[in-house]
């Protein structure tokens, strides 16, 4: 019985590297599908396209970007994890899909610790603690320990806006209260840029946002910047410091990487890090990624792997003590 196990291992790992084989030989042309599992024009696209364009010449042919948007992204994120291990079909892994939807959502699915393949984190984007600068000015709140301050004073005053229950922007205000000791209305909205609007407009007083979402009401001066939560300060945003001056460990950021169907051959997985991590670390990424307030990473599977893993667990947490489910 073993040996006809060790046989039939044998034939599946021939047949996925005969399957892969027009990745790892160079000299074939081949489409790769990159599912992005989020509508087109948003950040994680925007991204995606810039390095499909750069890798293509390294990886012996065009690479399609396929979005795949709903379920919070785990339409597109069930395809790769069911397409065939040959290197040819990849996607994005990101926060929600492969952090918070499997403590968010009854059924998932796919197994987001076992169905997928790491080839690399593809960039870091700080969220950033905001309020309407108005209302920060009126309260004479302009630090974080200002904000802690006046919660603890006025309890039940303050309100945050986030793009839904279970949303990025309401973890990270939950998670706030928590580990701030105070408390402050949570009030979801239909999405992120109808809770940004209710910001703006002074209907909430602060929330947790996309710092390339944010950036722009920034500059403006319509919203005051009070911490970023990355745990040192973000090379996007200098001047303002992390909530983990304050509250040590604070750490919620955004992330997106590359992944590839489990099982996927060793050596088409070293090709595609390698390719995309070398556009990663391109000049011109960087200068295009800057204007999005993306931080390229480019690491390794193993290192992508043991973040993606880390980044479940702590999820768990947060997600369980918000008591936040989608059925």
């Amino acid at each position: 019985m073993n040996k006809r196990h060790h046989l039939i291992s044998l034939l599946g790992t021939a047949a996925a590297l005969s399957f892969a084989a027009p990745l790892v030989q160079a000299q074939q042309t081949h489409t790769v599908r990159l599912v992005v599992p989020y509508a087109a024009g948003g950040p994680i696209d925007v991204t995606a396209r810039a390095l499909a364009e750069r890798v293509k010449d390294a990886l012996g042919g065009p690479v399609i970007i396929d979005n795949k948007p709903g379920a919070g992204g785990n339409i597109g994120a069930d395809i790769v994890a069911k397409a065939a291990p040959d290197g040819l079909t990849i996607g994005i892994a990101a926060t929600a899909t492969h952090a918070v939807n499997p403590w968010l959502y009854s059924k998932m699915p796919f197994n987001a610790a076992t169905d997928f393949t790491p080839v690399t984190q593809m960039v870091r984007v700080p969220n950033v603690l905001v309020m309407n600068a108005e209302v920060a000015q009126r309260l004479k709140i302009n630090t974080l320990k200002d904000l802690i301050s006046y919660a603890k004073a006025n309890p039940g005053k303050l309100n945050y806006a986030s793009g839904g229950n279970g949303s990025a922007g309401h973890l990270a205000g939950e998670m706030f209260k928590k580990e701030a000791g105070i408390f402050a209305v949570h009030i979801p909205y239909n999405g992120g840029n109808p809770a940004q609007l209710a910001l703006l407009s002074g209907q909430v007083d602060f929330n947790f946002d996309n710092l390339a979402t944010a950036a722009p009401n920034i500059k403006s001066g319509k919203l005051k910047p009070i911490a970023v939560t990355t745990l040192a300060r973000s090379p996007m945003l200098p001047e303002v410091p992390p909530v983990a001056d304050v509250l040590k460990g604070f750490a919620i950021d955004t992330w997106w990487g590359l992944v590839a169907p489990a099982g996927t051959p060793q050596p088409v997985l070293d090709k595609l890090n390698q390719a995309f991590v070398a556009a990663l670390q391109a000049p011109e990424t960087k200068t295009r990624f800057a204007a999005l307030m993306a931080e390229p990473v480019g690491n390794t599977s193993a290192q992508f792997g043991a973040f993606m893993k880390a980044e479940l667990a702590k999820y768990e947490r947060v997600v369980k003590a918000t008591g936040a489910k989608v059925d």
